[in-house]
């Protein structure tokens, strides 16, 4: 099967049983995984202090592996970027290699996007997903083998009801996105793509739909959401709306101003995000998009 690279680019992992149970299922499935050597590091919150997960990025990058995932998110990309080894990593990739992580991962995705214009993946962690105390979800899973067996070539999702009249094709544009927190944290750093006619897609986790409009906002203010061909959001989960002070505003008021605001198209439901049932999503990758009725199809062909 395939030789997957688990090394730890953010938090520390605090959750060490996860971490086992993860490890111990991708084996059952016939991989050959190989641990970093600091994958368990722990400097504060980090998974090692900034060198040594710099480093971890590098031998993971030259490690030959068919796929790099990361064991999880949280914080502490964004304050490596500048050190990264983008043209080992950019190397790597041309040789096959596949990056893929989530949440925090998402500030990798895009400055290996800015600086090299190579693709890497939004999608599963070991943690999170492969070390769930239940079983890994099965779309997540049928995606991640996809990508294992080079025969991913697109996703597809329903639409909510409200969304079926919007009648959306998009061809050859770029599919670029993932945590709303920390894409609009790279905003006006050579990190962040200047992506013009593409596909951006979103997702958070425990932000109150008043910080998911603050964030928006910028976006909107800074020229970024308007000058996309779509804008996909995922799902936005664990927050808590307050009892006599949101008085009605919630995430689909928020939905409602996005729209009112710009003229491209806004779906929603992408299964995507801090989530169980999540497709991976090649960030930098050329997609054409096409919604009928409910359905909504994503084809960016073999990568």
């Amino acid at each position: 099967m395939a030789h997957i690279y688990i090394f730890s680019p953010s938090s520390a992992v605090r959750d060490k049983a996860a971490f086992r149970r993860g490890l111990k299922r991708l084996k059952a499935q016939g991989h050959d995984v190989e641990v970093d050597e600091a994958a368990l590091s722990s400097h504060m919150r980090f998974a090692g202090d900034d060198a040594t997960r710099i480093a971890a990025i590098g031998r993971a990058a030259a490690s030959g592996a068919h796929v790099a995932l990361i064991s999880r998110g949280g914080y502490g990309l964004t304050r490596i970027l500048p050190a990264l080894p983008y043209k080992q990593i950019a190397k790597a990739i041309d040789g096959g290699m596949q990056f893929v992580g989530l949440s925090d991962f998402t500030a990798f995705n895009q400055a290996v996007l800015a600086k090299t214009g190579r693709i890497s993946w939004q999608g599963p962690a070991l943690g999170e997903d492969f070390g769930s105390e239940q079983e890994p979800d099965d779309i997540m899973q049928a995606c991640f083998d996809d990508l294992l067996q080079e025969q991913g070539e697109g996703t597809g999702w329903q639409l909510p009801k409200a969304e079926a009249e919007c009648r959306v094709l998009v061809k050859d544009a770029t599919l670029w996105g993932g945590n709303l927190t920390v894409l609009t944290s790279l905003l006006g750093t050579p990190f962040f793509p200047q992506i013009k006619g593409g596909v951006l897609f979103l997702e958070d986790v425990g932000e109150h739909p008043y910080r998911v409009e603050r964030m928006l906002t910028q976006l909107l203010h800074a020229g970024v959401l308007g000058q996309q061909k779509a804008i996909l959001l995922g799902q936005f989960t664990n927050f808590k709306l307050v009892p006599g002070h949101d008085l009605g505003f919630k995430l689909s008021t928020v939905l409602g101003w996005l729209r009112s605001q710009i003229k491209v198209p806004v779906l929603t439901g992408l299964p995507f995000g801090h989530v169980q049932t999540k497709v991976l999503l090649p960030n930098g990758a050329k997609i054409d998009l096409v919604t009928e009725n409910r359905d909504a199809l994503m084809v960016w062909g073999h990568i």
